[in-house]
């Protein structure tokens, strides 16, 4: 059994006109929630053996916030070009997650929507109806033993939270 957690950035700002996508920083109220959502994981048990984020840097300041919550060194958190998309076509995903090493048990991965709730939908046969919310967190638990099975793994919806749905 792997598990898999489909973390979307929290809230970003839009203050700086002009400023290129990858580099919006989160706003107050991401910067509250991330930490938040980091202290739920942790009081559910999530232990991640590896975290990668999107170059975003909304995307990476949610990983390290939640990462510290959880005691997992930030300086471990690993960038991935491939998690920077907003394209609904997942394929370019599945294939990054089925080379993930095997000794990964538990995975976090940080980016962006709407790619993320298609992802998310990927494995819950469409369970997500509309797109996932700021700092949402989808948690799976795949019936696999190796991630190169991933990308048809079936899949149990163990977690889904939100900064308004879990504290």
């Amino acid at each position: 059994m792997k598990t898999l957690y489909i973390v979307r950035h929290a809230k970003s700002s839009w203050k700086e006109a002009g400023l290129e996508d990858i580099d919006r920083p989160l706003n107050e109220r991401g910067k509250h929630d991330a930490p938040e959502m980091g202290k739920y994981l942790k009081q559910q048990g999530v232990k991640p053996d590896a975290l990668y984020s999107s170059p975003a840097k909304r995307a990476q300041k949610t990983a390290q916030l939640i990462a510290a919550e959880l005691g997992f060194d930030k300086d471990k958190i690993s960038i991935q070009p491939v998690l920077y998309t907003f394209n609904p076509n997942v394929e370019a995903i599945l294939n990054f997650i089925a080379q993930l090493p095997d000794e990964q048990q538990t995975v976090m991965l940080f980016g962006h929507n709407p790619t993320f709730t298609e992802l998310a939908n990927h494995f819950t046969k469409n369970r997500f109806t509309a797109e996932n919310p700021t700092c949402s967190v989808v948690g799976l638990q795949l019936h696999i033993n190796t991630w190169k099975k991933s990308p048809r793994a079936e899949a149990d919806l163990h977690l889904f939270a939100s900064p308004k749905k879990s504290f």
